[in-house]
């Protein structure tokens, strides 16, 4: 018995690693995405923190702390509203990467259906083929002892 080949399975082959790349890709992304929003929560409670300490301490030393605090604060500001850019474009690739792999596994599982319905259909002539050679070994052997 023969095996069986497809023609089509370099185009499945190619698309299964096209999926994998894609995949990690996406992964990449997301871990950056992560490290972008723990980057900004953190900035976001180092403030909080500062605001807080600034709050409990006595007028003199709260008035130096205030005007420092507010010195830097249109820098921090400015470096949190990069973090917030910089999260928005993530989220905006991580969807776009997200749609891609799931076109390419959408394909990739419709070549996968082909392929196994192919498979089938070559098991059914391979049997067909099988029965026919069997019952003309058996006519021979009938007509033999005849």
């Amino acid at each position: 018995m023969k095996r069986f080949a497809w023609r089509l399975q370099k185009v499945l082959d190619i698309k299964s690693k096209q999926e994998q790349l894609k995949r990690n890709e996406l992964f990449r992304i997301a871990e950056e995405l992560a490290v972008k929003r723990g980057a900004l929560l953190l900035r976001r409670r180092i403030l909080q923190d500062l605001v807080a300490e600034i709050q409990g301490q006595g007028s003199l030393a709260r008035l130096n702390s205030q005007e420092f605090f507010l010195r830097h604060a249109a820098t921090d500001d400015e470096q949190m509203g990069r973090l917030r850019e910089e999260i928005a474009a993530l989220e905006v690739r991580h969807k776009e990467k997200t749609a891609e792999v799931l076109a390419v596994r959408r394909l990739k599982e419709g070549l996968e259906k082909l392929r196994e319905q192919a498979r089938e259909q070559y098991l059914r002539e391979q049997e067909k083929t099988d029965q026919k050679e069997s019952d003309e070994r058996t006519a021979l052997a009938f007509t033999h002892n005849l």
